[in-house]
């Protein structure tokens, strides 16, 4: 008799629920609903469908026949035109084990939630309003909710192992991208991905993955680029965050008022200080680690307490390396602030006890509720779906389970795909790279973006594709109705150059 596991589950009735939920989300009939909307003075008359694509990849569990998963997609189609010429972008949030409404409700898609620019929580109720800058002016848009988000599920608990990977998640949404061309006969469109932070690192895999598969694409976006988790980690022996982050830690706390002198001028000058600095001094003082003499340290911790606005005796007492959460925690502790991670303008209080536990991100708090409740009685009240299970905005459980390893590799490794992507850009001498980052993102920072696109294998002439631009907000700098409005006419100019 097989051992019960320890949270006492059968794994046989546990494969059997999950087999059972496939099924009946995929003998659904879409849910099809007609809308409207003005774009650069044009009535622009769709259609939106909410269906449930199935999974059948070879490498995934099952017989080769049967679906191993159903994936919700959302997706807007332009009525009367030929749309088997029209653009088409997919598009896909991050997380890991995030649903993709934050793009879809945020800047692309037809409707859009609206929250304060400063950064902070508004007041109930929340809903959805038309969009005056979405992207539906360029390309019919399928928004791809991956395995274990939003309402999509795997099939077994073996392939949701499979499918919770950086090489399965690329082959599963491939494998959704390709049914959803065929279903729809849109083989004949030009191809785009739009993909936001963790979306950025399997939308670069992707980019190499279609063009595997026969599917060239026309162009990329990236939001919030993750494609190096090496630049982002603060973890022993990998100096790199530290000297990436510097930057993005300067230019918040221009923002928060804690520099001085010319420093304090400007978000421009006070950035433009610590990349200096970085270049010229810190990177090789990190580098240099126990050689550094007294004197040369005790100059960098100077200059690094300047930039930061953090006390000297604490940046020293970090070994000259300040981490995320150092800054998270002490920049604003004097005020009993502690600073937002996706978005560094919010910051929310501490505990009374000033304890160093990370509780909770005001940087996303700010938005969580508001667009999970906005997107139910969305998707209820005008997409028509009427599901009882919970909608799976962040998935703590699905980010938990991930394994980040590629291929064979076994143990603790860095996932990176910017090697995809830069085959990808040499492969198709007609794909194009639009990238986008928020200055007050302290998630991936815009200065950790500027190196991993500086480090991609390419020569001068491919790297001549890629377009960066930057915006005066977090991580999704549309919440931000300015940049919002910016960041479509720089998407407008990138398609048509």
């Amino acid at each position: 008799m097989a051992d019960t596991p320890a949270d006492g589950k059968d794994p046989k009735d546990t494969d059997k629920k999950l087999r059972e939920r496939v099924d009946k989300l995929l003998a659904r009939a879409p849910s099809d609903s007609r809308g409207s909307i003005t774009l650069g003075g044009r009535r622009l008359d769709y259609t939106a469908s909410v269906a449930f694509v199935p999974v059948v990849a070879e490498g995934f569990a099952g017989t080769p026949a049967e679906p191993q998963a159903a994936v919700m997609t959302t997706s807007y189609v332009l009525d009367g035109t030929d749309a088997a010429t029209r653009p088409l972008c997919f598009a896909f949030n991050g997380g890991p084990g995030s649903a993709s409404i934050w793009l879809h409700l945020g800047a692309l898609g037809p409707q859009r939630v609206v929250v304060p620019d400063d950064g902070s929580m508004p007041r109930a109720p929340y809903g959805v309003v038309d969009n005056p800058h979405s992207w539906f002016e360029h390309f019919d848009m399928v928004f791809i909710d991956p395995p274990h988000t939003g309402w999509s599920v795997c099939a077994s608990e073996e392939a949701r192992k499979k499918m919770l990977s950086v090489d399965g998640d690329v082959a599963a949404l491939a494998e959704v991208m390709r049914a959803w061309l065929t279903r729809h006969r849109r083989w004949g469109s030009p191809l785009y991905l739009a993909g936001e932070s963790y979306g950025t690192t399997r939308g670069a895999a992707l980019a190499a993955k279609m063009q595997d598969l026969g599917a060239a694409l026309s162009g990329l976006v990236l939001i919030s680029c993750a494609m190096d988790l090496q630049s982002l980690d603060f973890a022993p022996a990998n100096d790199l965050p530290y000297a990436l982050f510097l930057p993005a830690f300067a230019n918040v706390s221009q923002y928060h008022g804690l520099l001085k002198g010319p420093l304090a001028e400007s978000p421009a000058a006070a950035r433009a200080a610590a990349e200096a600095f970085v270049d010229e001094d810190y990177a090789a003082a990190l580098l240099a680690g126990a050689r550094l003499s007294d004197k040369r340290r005790g100059k960098v911790a100077r200059r690094i307490a300047e930039l930061t606005g953090l006390p000297q005796a604490f940046v020293e007492e970090k070994n000259l390396r300040i981490a995320d959460a150092d800054y998270f925690f002490e920049a604003l502790r004097a005020q009993g602030r502690i600073v937002g991670r996706l978005d560094a303008r919010g910051t929310g209080p501490m505990a009374a006890r000033r304890t160093r536990d990370w509780e909770f991100d005001p940087g996303i708090e700010a938005i969580a509720a508001p667009y999970t409740m906005a997107a139910m009685d969305h998707f209820g009240r005008t997409l028509g779906v009427d599901l009882q299970e919970r909608y799976e905005t962040l998935s703590h459980d699905t980010h938990k389970a991930w394994n980040w390893n590629r291929g064979e590799a076994k143990g603790n490794q860095y996932a990176c795909t910017s090697p995809d992507l830069a085959r990808a850009l040499r492969r198709n001498p007609h794909l194009k790279l639009f990238v986008a980052s928020g200055r007050y993102d302290l998630g991936t920072p815009y200065s950790a973006s500027d190196w991993s696109l500086a480090q991609l294998d390419a020569p001068a002439e491919v790297l001549g594709r890629i377009v960066h631009r930057y915006y005066d907000a977090g991580h999704m700098m549309y919440t931000r109705s300015a940049d919002l409005a910016q960041l479509k006419a720089d998407l407008a100019a990138w398609l048509q150059n």
